[in-house]
């Protein structure tokens, strides 16, 4: 993984994503979007660093006033020794204000909204964050037409890459 670090401040000069949920964008209509710190262990990060890290079928709940990631998935690092390891599945605590928290469980509750995280990045500052958003549920009909908005859009690509 490519790190460009800024000579002046020796910070990294922008955001590298670690996973991504590209069937979110398909099964849900994204609204709001918050960018959430994670509570990880050294042997998590570690992972991250190297780009191991799936998304796929997680979801964020919201338990006694705190944010909690559920079924995210990164693997042991390898390197580390077996009793450094952490649970590749354990609950990890999302780091956010009491008012973003609050504005979750109101939308959760009151508008049948769903909460679901979209993409795992390092900050320029080399900080683990993870995006989420407030979703709602597509309609087959939905789904259907991002499809064809999808092929369309590959379709048109491939037609101007010919002509020029």
């Amino acid at each position: 993984m490519a790190k460009k670090k800024d000579k002046k401040s020796g910070l990294l000069s922008k955001d590298v994503t670690v996973a991504e949920n590209r069937r979110a964008r398909f099964d849900y209509h994204l609204e709001e979007r918050y960018a959430a710190g994670l509570a990880l262990t050294g042997t998590e990060v570690k992972s991250l660093r190297h780009g191991q890290c799936s998304l796929n079928e997680s979801y964020v709940d919201v338990r006694r006033g705190e944010a909690w990631l559920i079924n995210s998935h990164i693997p042991e690092y390898a390197p580390a020794g077996a009793h450094l390891q952490h649970e590749p599945k354990r609950l990890r605590k999302l780091l956010m204000k009491k008012k973003e928290i609050d504005r979750l469980i109101g939308a959760v509750t009151r508008e049948g909204y769903t909460v679901v995280p979209t993409k795992l990045y390092f900050n320029g500052r080399g900080i683990a964050k993870l995006e989420i958003a407030l979703a709602k549920g597509k309609q087959a009909h939905d789904k259907r037409e991002t499809m064809k908005k999808r092929d369309w859009q590959r379709d048109r690509a491939r037609i101007m890459k010919e002509r020029g």
